[in-house]
């Protein structure tokens, strides 16, 4: 689950990762200047394009290798939830072809807002090329946000991207299609329906909730208070330990959640098997051209706790 905030003083985005098993998730600092490959697992396949990143990032890496949520130093935020409806389609070397795993890390890389962004998914006709993320296939769809409150979903059906962009798309879950999720959601109280607000774990039931409480929030000026309220909202639409569905991955126990607050660059990560938040200040991190990727362990080193921007290490 994922959601932007209203436009209206900081802008921040809220999220939470739910899968069947341990994500194995580490958080990851890159710098600018460093070229990447669209199709890494086949360099030389039709449709493999390069870029060369413009933007420094800090990334959650799933499985310590695919970047699954991120925000960048220009206030770009991009994330990924499983979606099984999702269509990649049958291959089509003539277009270009993106690798799921670097999806999330190449907009980060390229952009600073999302009309960008969006315009480069849809007007390159990139086809996303579908990785499994454990034992499961990692189809999803993509959110983005900027500091200016700009949101939009990406949807992938019958191998063509189906965009929903308005800075009125503040929530959205795993299932179904987005335009249905907006449609249930009108069935609840406060919502505009008459049914109480839901208390399950399905993904319909938690995106009414996120969204009946994100409307809720008060109002604040304090950054701090900001990002508190945000994790409240996200928290309440997590799945606790005990639910998960075995055959359904979006019916999974959350493992971790992130606040990203677009407006001061500043990334939290609560990991749900530890009883400390994280956070990094970007504006404290150097991303110069030919400085190291930096990685953080949250895993083997969960006794971290409060601002961790120095203790990122390089890699290798």
């Amino acid at each position: 689950m994922a959601q932007g905030g209203p436009a209206q003083g900081n802008v921040l985005v809220g999220r939470s990762m739910d899968w069947y098993q341990d994500t194995d998730t580490i958080l990851a600092v890159r710098p600018r200047g460093v070229e990447r490959q669209s199709l890494p697992s086949s360099p030389t396949a039709p449709g493999n394009f390069t870029w060369t990143s413009r933007f420094g990032s800090v990334v959650s890496l799933m499985y310590r290798e695919a970047a699954v949520d991120g925000i960048n130093e220009a206030g770009l935020e991009v994330c990924g939830l499983y979606l099984a409806e999702a269509e990649y389609g049958e291959r089509d070397p003539s277009r270009p072809g993106l690798e799921l795993f670097w999806a999330i890390q190449c907009l980060l890389d390229c952009f600073d807002n999302v009309d960008d962004a969006v315009a480069k998914i849809e007007n390159d006709n990139v086809q996303l090329i579908t990785k499994d993320l454990g034992e499961k296939p990692g189809t999803g769809h993509l959110a983005l946000a900027d500091k200016d409150g700009n949101s939009a979903i990406i949807e992938f059906r019958d191998g063509k991207s189906v965009v929903h962009k308005s800075k009125e798309y503040t929530v959205m879950a795993n299932s179904p299609w987005y335009e249905e999720q907006l449609e249930l959601k009108k069935r609840y109280e406060g919502l505009g329906g008459d049914q109480p607000l839901p208390g399950g774990v399905d993904s319909p039931d938690r995106f009414a909730r996120a969204a009946y409480y994100s409307a809720q929030l008060p109002s604040t000026s304090d950054a701090r208070e900001a990002a508190a309220y945000m994790f409240s909202v996200v928290r309440n639409a997590s799945a606790p330990f005990g639910t998960a569905d075995e055959v359904r991955p979006n019916i999974s126990t959350t493992r971790w959640r992130t606040v990203a607050d677009l407006t001061e660059g500043r990334y939290f990560y609560e990991s749900t098997t530890s009883p400390n938040v994280v956070w990094v200040e970007l504006s404290q991190l150097d991303f110069s051209e030919g400085k190291p990727e930096l990685h953080l362990d949250v895993v083997r080193e969960p006794d971290h706790v409060g601002n961790v921007t120095s203790k990122f290490v390089p890699v290798g």
